[in-house]
């Protein structure tokens, strides 16, 4: 039985749904605009991202970039409230889960405004150094 639950570490869970947020309200902010000045009429019948990969690459970057966040942030999302769950969301384990979302913001950043591949994906191999991390220990606490 866990006696203590850590809820700290739910402050970056928060803060990165958030950040999802903030990414679907600027994803449908330049899409509509584009949609309504490329005369597009959504076809129910055009196979799935057809009609969206006609508009601008400026204003696709922010739909793949929301779509990246419903990916890989889903294991952070179940870590960070497990981590919680165990009592060890504190400390070093909130130090990482923060550093997680800052850089995840940094990447949406980067693709959503130039889509520097090369950069992208080191801000996504440097994001993933902080989730391994709490992946590890979190497995750590089930190995005592």
């Amino acid at each position: 039985m866990i006696a203590n639950i850590s809820v700290e570490i739910l402050g970056p869970v928060v803060a990165l749904i958030c950040w999802s947020m903030v990414m679907w309200v600027w994803m449908y902010a330049t899409r509509l605009p584009a949609i309504s000045a490329a005369k597009i009429k959504p076809d129910p019948n055009a196979p799935s991202g057809e009609q969206m990969s006609t508009l601008p690459a400026k204003v696709r970057w922010k739909a793949d970039n929301y779509n990246h966040l419903m990916e890989q942030p889903t294991l952070f999302y179940a870590l960070a409230i497990s981590i919680a769950l165990i009592g060890e969301g504190s400390g070093l384990n909130l130090y990482l889960a923060w550093t997680y979302v800052a850089l995840r913001i940094v990447h949406s950043l980067v693709q959503s405004l130039s889509n520097i591949i090369e950069l992208r994906f080191l801000l996504f191999v440097l994001s993933n150094v902080p989730l391994l991390a709490l992946t590890f220990n979190a497995a750590m606490f089930f190995s005592k």
